[in-house]
């Protein structure tokens, strides 16, 4: 995730920052400027943006940051929405009767938000359900023993469900031993499930899934059966050489979700180190070397993103 700086002080702010250390200038979130700004209390519980770009303009906080302190997220002051652009796309949340569910809920919240936010900067941002009630994106975060079936993360038309396990980082790893993955991320699943999605949107039923049956293999194969065949047999032997990972060898779904959630982590990672201004300069020659990250979502091609990576 890049970093930011206070509008009053000029400190280094990040992301999920509700006060900046520094000049305890509240904090908040602008997704029509993908940027953390800085407010000033006004009337009537407002906050007014001392933001240069609309410096004086009136915002109101998300009540989940009122309430819960689960999200930093500003809204338009005559925005009619109490929620802000993220948490408008929950549509269930885990009890909040215990602690506990408040931390995983509160976790995933946050995942979410920086799926979004790497969203926002490939001009992806999703509509909700409530404005596009067929082709828009909506979340649910359920727990295990509310009913007599377990549940099941994945993504059926816009819907993408999460067991509120995988925010437990210790459930996480279990699972990722039993799994035999090599690694297994909260923020990961918003990217895989977010691929399915996305996969529907871009390329299902377009001109691009010729290009998309070339590369991935043919989608109508039974998916069923080639997920049992995976978890029965493992992976292809060759699948190192093939695919970003084991399960994208599954079905040519997986494939693209699994390819797709890379390619995000690549985004990011790309874009923490530009805003870093990291570079790499070895002390022998003949070693590679980074003089400059071209920021991955202004570069005009794959490659030199690629390169970079």
């Amino acid at each position: 995730m890049k970093t930011f700086h206070c509008d009053k002080c000029s400190h280094q702010i990040f992301f999920e920052n509700t006060l900046c250390f520094n000049c305890e200038s509240t904090l908040g979130y602008q997704p029509s400027q993908r940027s953390i700004n800085s407010f000033e209390q006004a009337e009537d519980g407002l906050w007014r943006s001392l933001n240069r770009k609309d410096e004086g303009k009136l915002y109101k906080q998300c009540s989940n940051y009122v309430q819960h302190n689960v999200c930093n997220w500003m809204l338009p002051a005559d925005d009619p929405h109490e929620l802000c652009e993220s948490c408008q796309l929950t549509v269930v949340i885990p009890a909040l009767t215990s602690e506990k569910n408040r931390v995983l809920w509160s976790r995933l919240e946050t995942a979410k938000r920086r799926l979004l936010f790497s969203l926002a900067q490939l001009n992806l941002t999703p509509a909700s359900k409530e404005i596009q009630p067929d082709t828009g994106l909506a979340f649910q975060f359920l727990e295990d023993g509310v009913t007599d079936q377990c549940v099941m993360t994945g993504h059926d038309n816009g819907l993408i469900t999460l067991n509120i396990a995988e925010a437990d980082p210790a459930e996480r790893e279990r699972t990722r031993e039993q799994m035999h993955e090599r690694y297994r991320t909260l923020l990961g699943h918003f990217r895989h499930e977010s691929g399915h999605y996305y996969f529907d949107r871009l390329v299902a039923d377009t001109p691009w899934i010729d290009s998309y049956r070339a590369l991935f293999g043919d989608e109508r194969q039974d998916y069923g059966d080639a997920l049992k065949r995976h978890y029965e047999n493992g992976p292809v032997a060759d699948w190192e050489e093939r695919f970003v990972s084991s399960y994208a060898a599954s079905h040519p779904w997986e494939d693209w979700a699994e390819t797709w959630a890379h390619y995000l982590h690549m985004i990011d990672t790309l874009e923490t180190a530009h805003s870093c201004g990291l570079s790499l300069k070895p002390a022998k020659a003949d070693e590679p070397e980074l003089d400059k990250i071209t920021l991955p979502t202004k570069s005009g091609a794959f490659e030199e993103t690629l390169s970079d990576w």
